[in-house]
């Protein structure tokens, strides 16, 4: 069986774990401080907050930025549910707006529209490791006072050409950006997250909520020559990274040049390959922006039917995964807890089929994720190639 990807780990990353764990000190402490370090250095940016996911890295960015019970956040459907659960936990309201069905992210063109006087944030997604337009989302923001968050759960690796240079997604072009180490990310600690800001008093608030509100770090607290009273001055989260964790995220840090390339090099022989296959339509990676292609996602020929091209792939031993999901179709998310850009004009949406949101749903029905990982060999490579060649002609020939 090929799989959808696998981490890539090792010995360094079983010995960086070993270390810890014979160490005493296995909770938050200056491991996590060294792999925060490591973090911002390499991304460029000022501050990095090591947490328990890029979930809880998302519910805190949102809340050091302002966002209250009965705001408003304009974000995307299109996403892992997290982004939106993001909002929701805040007590706020997400309001979807369509993606570009090339970049399969948020079409800036669509954001004004969905600003109201409730809106407090934007929540913008770097989808599956491919650079969302922030010059044009920033332009809107600044324009309407709004902070802007970055999930790049999927990004870390990927860069945008800003200002006549090549920088890291995570340098803080916009207010917040929120890193995955998921084991389906480019680098992987278990679990965990990141945020990354130019902001000090939010990067302050991240470490005070991360850790019940705690006043006083374990690390000040038992490296004190004198008693050391600590106190909660407002109610946080257990939101911590473990120092096993960040150990092991510190022996990713070290191998992720190499596993972009090799995501770089795999994806383009990917564009190569399956240019031959007629209507299969390929990923748009603009001029500006450089993907980690953390995923590789393929739209597939109108009329293909996604789920019998997929089984038809598993049982050739193929994993695949359907197109990014749309919160919006969830049973989590009935038709009061959210709102799209088309309420202004007097949205036609019916159950489970939202017209301001087209394109969302047709990514989510007509698109497949091949696998991809650093470890892919070419042969493995044109396997799923052939796999998916052949799940196409059966296909069509079926119907």
């Amino acid at each position: 069986m090929i799989p959808i990807t696998k981490p890539m780990l090792g010995e360094n990353e079983a010995e960086a774990a070993r270390r810890v764990i014979l160490s005493g000190w296995t909770s938050q402490g200056p491991e996590v401080a060294a792999f925060e370090k490591e973090f911002a250095e390499y991304v460029g940016a000022p501050y990095a907050c090591a947490v328990s996911s890029c979930t809880t890295a998302l519910h805190l960015a949102l809340l050091a930025v302002g966002v209250q019970p009965g705001d408003e956040v304009i974000t995307v459907s299109h996403s892992y549910i997290a982004t939106a659960n993001s909002i929701r936990y805040c007590g706020a309201k997400p309001v979807f707006v369509d993606i570009d069905p090339d970049t399969l992210n948020i079409d800036p063109k669509l954001i004004e529209s969905a600003v109201t006087d409730r809106t407090r944030a934007i929540l913008c997604v770097h989808q599956i490791g491919m650079p969302c337009d922030l010059a044009a989302i920033l332009e809107i923001a600044r324009r309407h006072s709004l902070p802007v968050v970055e999930d790049a759960a999927c990004a870390i690796g990927s860069e945008i050409f800003w200002h006549g240079q090549w920088e890291k997604i995570g340098k803080p072009q916009a207010d917040v950006a929120c890193f995955s180490f998921h084991p389906r990310k480019v680098i992987s600690t278990g679990d965990g997250g990141m945020i990354t800001t130019a902001n000090a008093e939010w990067d302050a608030k991240f470490r005070l909520l991360r850790q019940h509100g705690m006043s006083v770090p374990d690390t000040v607290r038992h490296g004190a020559s004198q008693v050391i009273y600590e106190s909660y001055p407002i109610v946080g989260f257990n939101f911590r990274m473990t120092d096993i964790q960040a150990a092991v995220g510190r022996e990713q840090l070290k191998r992720l040049p190499d596993i972009v390339k090799k995501r770089r090099d795999l994806a383009a022989r990917y564009k190569t390959l399956l240019s031959e296959i007629p209507g299969l339509g390929l990923p748009v990676e603009p001029d500006w922006a450089r993907s980690t292609w953390q995923s590789f996602s393929v739209r597939l020929p109108r009329g293909s039917d996604q789920r019998q091209v997929m089984q038809s792939m598993l049982d050739e031993g193929v994993a695949t995964r359907r197109g990014i999901m749309c919160s919006h179709r969830e049973e989590a998310y009935p038709r009061d807890t959210w709102s799209c850009t088309g309420r202004i004009k007097g949205c036609s949406c019916t159950a489970g089929i939202c017209q301001c949101l087209r394109h969302s749903e047709e990514s989510q029905d007509q698109t497949l994720i091949l696998p991809l990982f650093p470890q892919m060999s070419f042969e493995q490579q044109d396997q799923v190639v052939e796999s998916l060649h052949e799940a196409l002609r059966v296909v069509m020939l079926n119907e």
